[in-house]
């Protein structure tokens, strides 16, 4: 049986067009990483794969199961302070940092879906909001471990086993493996069983627990995976950067772009989170680089205007938009 089992497994794999080209995509995208030597070109493409792993992660709880959270930057800020004080204070490697991070914010984000399993919709999110406020007040008051609103700076000592390097390029390697690594685990939980009950519990919770899914049990699942992979992605970014502060990676205003990447790309989609970083992270940066020092807020105008003119035009999000147009013919009629 398990044998059998796996075949199908393969043969799934063999006739799922989606993850072909996926696979192809990130081929191609790995050759043209080798290609780039402008350090800021370079730069905008890490901070691309940073977010895409980011949203990823999200949409796992905020986009398969419906759970709107605002507060992810309290996993993420988890993450890369876990990491970045094992380093400093014991001299732990951060990739095992990396792993005691993911855990813990693994664990916390499982106790908030049992906490708050039983708010719904807007309910829940102001619960999250809630819980990365009260991380930020705690991240800026326990100085002694985090220095406060100061920051924390992480001495550079380049070395594999220091997760830094001299080159942006291997920074971008290992972006790209996170960020692959997440993509297709939201693809076999998208076709699993655990995906039908998150989808169950996103589109109407009570007829789902009238057919007997556990939908708090299933809750503190999504969230804690959700919770778990957003450190990860905190502590490459703490690696990456060498500096983290409480008001930058415990924030709210984090919290809410994570959430905004995956809205605009689509939603409980493992393509959605990808192409919405793609989208909006260089526009941001380009915006910054080129006008932010010109009229002070201007570029800011103008990414806000973007995003209202995106969200109202798709506001199922890029990926649903074309998966809808897809499935209809030339006359506007679905097909099948």
């Amino acid at each position: 049986m398990k044998d059998s089992g796996k075949i199908k497994w393969i043969d799934l794999i063999r006739r799922d067009t989606e993850f072909s080209f996926s696979l192809l995509g990130i081929l191609v995208l790995a050759v043209a990483i080798g290609f780039v030597r402008n350090p800021f070109h370079l730069d905008i493409l890490i901070m691309i794969l940073l977010w895409g792993m980011l949203a990823s992660s999200w949409n796992i709880a905020g986009g398969y199961a419906g759970m709107f959270s605002l507060g992810h930057g309290a996993f993420i800020g988890i993450g890369a302070y876990m990491s970045s004080m094992l380093f400093i204070h014991f001299k732990l490697s951060p990739w095992l940092g990396m792993i005691i991070g993911a855990v813990a914010a693994g664990i916390v984000a499982t106790l908030l879906g049992y906490i708050c399993g039983r708010l719904k919709g807007h309910y829940f999110a102001l619960a999250t909001i809630a819980f990365v406020e009260l991380a930020n007040i705690s991240g800026v008051q326990l100085k002694e471990l985090t220095r406060g609103s100061e920051g924390l700076t992480i001495p550079f000592r380049p070395g594999w086993a220091n997760f830094m390097f001299q080159d942006k390029i291997t920074y971008a390697y290992i972006g790209l493996a996170f960020m692959a690594g997440i993509y297709f685990l939201s693809l076999i939980v998208e076709r699993s069983k655990l995906g039908y009950y998150l989808v169950a519990l996103r589109e109407d919770e009570d007829a789902a627990k009238s057919l007997g899914v556990d939908t708090s049990r299933i809750k503190m699942v999504a969230i804690g995976i959700s919770g778990f992979f957003a450190a990860i992605g905190g502590t490459f970014y703490a690696q990456y950067i060498l500096f983290i502060e409480p008001d930058t990676v415990l924030s709210f205003a984090f919290s809410v772009q994570v959430a905004l990447v995956t809205i605009i790309g689509g939603m409980g989609t493992a393509l959605g989170p990808i192409v919405g970083s793609f989208l909006l992270t260089p526009l941001s940066m380009l915006l910054r680089a080129y006008l932010g020092g010109g009229l002070s807020g201007l570029h800011i105008v103008i990414y806000g205007m973007l995003l209202i003119i995106v969200v109202l035009f798709l506001p199922e999000g890029i990926v649903n938009t074309m998966k809808a147009h897809l499935k209809k013919d030339i006359t506007g009629k679905e097909i099948g």
